[in-house]
């Protein structure tokens, strides 16, 4: 349907309106967006903002519907994206109890929530629908969401087909990267942000008094990307989801983040129920044991056994007696005294030369005798290949 027949559709149905009054409308929506979206789809809005519900195009063509050209006031809209999050299924009360849940979806061109009311949200609940996943979702409606970003609501009669033939990644990309900012570009005047990064610090979790007397729980830590730092800020189920996988280094993504200015005028991003997040194992980096210096006081070293474990108990300052397990570790650019602590000592104290050890969260020290040697923590990991 061209420009001209939806015009004529509009007339048609709403004869009190007169032609200059919608093409007025018509340069106003794109002078306000920018002529980045379609001619048709700018009138179909207007034809919303009228009452007016204007036929739509061919199921084919609704199939290739792109996510950037959505706006607010659309009825029987079909998009096809690429599940990149999963949201839980949630259920509410009142007069008409049900439940909801929602996705997000990204095309070539946009990042989309897609909202599934009640039975449509049994795809979600049964583990039908998967993150990875292409699906098309037809005959659905959009809307804004509370900071102003469109969003696709399944009812009754909207489907969601699972279909992942001929699916590219150039059309249907397999991450938010494509879509995320860089975080010297986040500004307060942003309402909501995608992000990648790297986890730098993060802070301990605290609890707080809401006004209705329940407690609630807050979390921060500093992100990090190729431009620059910022402060990332995790209410309640958020906080206590995560607070045992964030650690230093880790990847992380992060959608649909909320843009606040903290009470000392920073910008920050605030995490709820209704953000995304994926947080992917930071990579392992083992040091050599040649650049080993006693400044490092978080690293990773492997090696082979290169001496028996030697297992004793010693007196600590505190008075308090403990076992220790000393060995060698050696890689192939040197070798370097363990010393193993407490539990630590049990687990190195059968090893035998030649074995394979990876040793994790260790600190590097000057012994008595003056050398460098590697000593446990209570963090620490040893893993016997």
């Amino acid at each position: 349907m061209n420009r001209e027949e939806r015009i004529q559709q509009i007339l048609a149905l709403k004869p009190e309106i007169r032609r200059e009054q919608i093409l007025e409308k018509l340069e106003l929506a794109k002078e306000k967006t920018g002529n980045l979206i379609a001619e048709g789809t700018l009138l179909r809005m207007i034809a919303a903002e009228l009452g007016v519900e204007t036929q739509q195009e061919s199921l084919e063509h609704a199939h290739k519907q792109s996510i950037s050209h959505l706006v607010p006031g659309l009825n029987d809209v079909t998009v096809t994206g690429r599940v990149i999050a999963v949201y839980p299924v949630k259920t509410f009360e009142g007069k008409k109890p049900g439940k909801f849940a929602s996705v997000t979806a990204v095309d070539k061109d946009g990042v989309l929530r897609v909202v599934l009311w009640n039975e449509k949200a049994d795809v979600v609940e049964s583990g039908a629908l998967k993150v990875g996943q292409v699906a098309r979702f037809s005959h659905g409606y959009t809307k804004e969401d509370r900071t102003g970003t469109v969003e696709l609501h399944l009812s009754n009669k909207s489907k969601t087909e699972l279909n992942s033939a001929n699916a590219t990644a150039e059309e249907y990309p397999l991450s938010i990267g494509k879509f995320a900012s860089k975080i010297n570009e986040v500004k307060s005047a942003n309402k909501t942000v995608n992000l990648k990064g790297a986890v730098k610090q993060v802070f301990s979790s605290s609890t707080f008094a809401r006004q209705d007397g329940t407690e609630g729980t807050v979390m921060r830590f500093m992100l990090a990307d190729e431009t620059g730092e910022l402060q990332i800020v995790l209410w309640n189920e958020k906080a206590l989801e995560l607070e045992q996988t964030l650690k230093k280094d880790t990847q992380v993504q992060l959608i649909s983040g909320k843009v606040k200015t903290s009470s000392n005028g920073s910008i920050e991003v605030h995490v709820d129920a209704s953000t995304f997040i994926d947080v992917e194992a930071a990579p392992k980096h083992f040091t050599k044991i040649s650049c080993l210096n006693e400044n490092l006081n978080d690293v990773s070293v492997e090696g082979e056994v290169a001496s028996v474990p030697v297992c004793r108990e010693v007196k600590t300052s505190k008075g308090e007696t403990v076992k220790i397990g000393v060995f060698e570790l050696k890689d192939d650019t040197g070798d370097v005294r363990v010393s193993a602590w407490r539990n630590h000592a049990e687990t190195v104290a059968n090893l035998l030369m030649g074995r394979k050890v990876v040793l994790e969260n260790v600190y590097a020290q000057k012994g008595f005798d003056g050398k460098l040697e590697l000593s446990t923590r209570t963090a620490t990991v040893i893993t016997v290949i």
